[in-house]
């Protein structure tokens, strides 16, 4: 059990001496980027990458939870096929030296291999002798192989919450009813959020050690690193920041001849702490109990930090509802009760029509001073069992002094997409406000056909669901916690709940 699992609501030091990264525990390297760029969005991230990867040499490494290789990867002006599928086919024909190495989790990957003609793409990819696809069983029982990277040549990397696969595409405009939003058979798809980087430099270097370690886990071979650096920025995309120092945090999962790395739970929980005027996070689950206790220490001081979250109106999929949404509904719940300043919202991102956006973007900005983004969520698989990669700017790291208006920048950008509004709209009201939480309820209310946030409502839940949520049935904490007895589990264990409140009330 961790020390923020001893502890009370007590409030935590607000005044730190360190700064925030430390590698070895809650990140595993820092290092330089010449240019990073913070990119919203599927539609502009698939040209990014496509671009990419046209000046690509000698290796690409496309590792992922997911791939489909009937997505287009947009309108580019070059001369090959728009299906990623085709296109990984054509890049490899056109050169030679070029190595393409493609490594998807392995059980999502049975249930996907009869999409369309995937099983023909498949085929196609396994007999070009320069590209080579692999199954990534490295995981616990349970577990999945989460991370969402792409690294070309050593000299650039993408890594974030953009998986290459079916549903993601959609343009920051979210329209209710996009034409180009379809399945491969025409069918509509639902208004999609999302989001992920773009950097080169040390960074990228290091994100290529990171995906050859990957590599040897899931498949034994070890593959040597590029030594013929060169320039692979993709045209067109404009740097958010340049020449600033990036951390790389991990989750890494128990298993019986690893030793496990919780990087980004501590990350998360660090963060948390050091915040003094606002949260904005964006996350596709909110049911960790480790990151409902840091937030429930800081919504009990009198002066502690706004925290807003924005999370997807229901969970996808056909057990995820059951289980996350259920957690979250507790949660909420109980940091209600402890929130007697009025400083913690969860809210939905809604269409123009009020049709819910799929938030599926992992983003963290902590005041104008931190900002995170990568594949993981406020859930326990993201914190113990999955794998898991994210990045983090900090401005107290040397370097990094002239990030604070570009976080600032960033945070109104995100609500300016959310609330249908321009980015001076937004840093106008903030201004006028000081708060984040007035900002989003003032701009969103009487939208008007506008884009707007709307308030998460509380569930009601029924006992097998309350049951399942309470003891992390469906979103276990780790290996060990699948089979370790009900009795030692539960979603609020370790709380130290003040005066009047106590879990049984919750």
């Amino acid at each position: 059990m961790s020390g923020i699992d001893q502890v009370s609501f007590g409030s935590p030091p607000t005044n730190f001496a360190t700064l925030l990264l430390e590698e070895g525990r809650n990140c595993w390297r820092t290092e330089a980027a010449e240019r990073f760029s913070f990119i919203v969005d599927a539609a502009d991230y698939f040209v990014a990458a496509r671009k990419a990867m046209l000046k690509a040499r000698h290796s690409i490494y496309l590792i992922g939870w997911d791939f489909d290789a009937r997505i287009q990867l947009g309108d580019c002006t070059d001369d090959g096929p728009r299906n990623l599928g085709d296109f990984i086919v054509w890049l490899a024909k056109q050169t030679p030296s070029l190595e393409i190495r493609l490594l998807r989790w392995d059980t999502g990957a049975f249930k996907s291999m009869f999409r369309g003609r995937t099983l023909l793409t498949i085929l196609r990819w396994k007999l070009h002798k320069q590209i080579t696809l692999k199954l990534d069983g490295a995981h616990p029982l349970a577990g999945s192989h989460h991370q969402k990277i792409v690294v070309i040549d050593d000299c650039l990397a993408f890594c974030g919450g953009i998986d290459m696969t079916l549903g993601r595409w959609d343009k920051r405009s979210h329209l209710d009813d996009d034409p180009e939003r379809v399945a491969p058979d025409g069918t509509p798809l639902k208004p999609w959020h999302d989001a992920t980087s773009a950097f080169d430099g040390a960074a990228a270097r290091a994100m290529g050690e990171l995906a050859r370690q990957r590599w040897l886990a899931a498949t034994g071979e070890t593959l040597p690193a590029e030594t013929d650096l060169h320039d692979c920025w993709p045209d067109g995309l404009a740097p958010t920041f340049r020449d600033i120092r990036l951390a790389i945090a991990r989750t890494i999962p128990e298993m019986p001849d690893r030793e496990p790395v919780f990087e980004i739970e501590q990350m998360y929980i660090d963060l948390i702490l050091r915040a003094k005027k606002w949260i904005y996070a964006e996350s596709q689950y909110f049911a960790s109990r480790r990151v409902a206790h840091a937030i429930a220490r800081r919504l009990t001081e009198e002066n502690g930090p706004e925290i807003v979250i924005v999370n997807p109106v229901s969970a996808e999929g056909w057990i995820e509802p059951i289980a996350m949404d259920s957690a979250r509904a507790r949660l909420v719940q109980a940091l209600q009760r402890v929130d007697k300043y009025g400083r913690f919202r969860v809210f939905h991102a809604l269409t123009k029509g009020g049709n819910e956006i799929y938030v599926h973007a992992k983003v963290t900005i902590v005041d104008n001073t931190y900002l995170r983004l990568g594949s993981s969520n406020f859930n326990n698989r993201s914190l113990k069992l999955d794998t898991e990669c994210d990045v983090i700017l900090a401005a107290d790291e040397a370097g990094n002094e002239a990030l604070p208006s570009k976080i600032d920048e960033i945070m109104h950008d995100l609500i300016a997409e959310h609330v249908d509004l321009a980015v001076a709209d937004v840093a106008r009201r903030f201004e006028e406000t000081g708060s984040l939480i007035a900002t989003i309820e003032t701009l969103s209310e009487n939208a008007d056909g506008r884009r707007c946030f709307a308030p998460f409502e509380m569930p009601e839940l029924g006992a097998v669901k309350e049951w399942l949520a309470d003891n992390e049935i469906l979103d276990p904490e780790g290996p060990d916690a699948i089979f370790e007895p009900l009795s030692r589990r539960g979603l609020f264990k370790g709380w130290r709940w003040p005066r009047p409140f106590r879990a049984r009330d919750v």
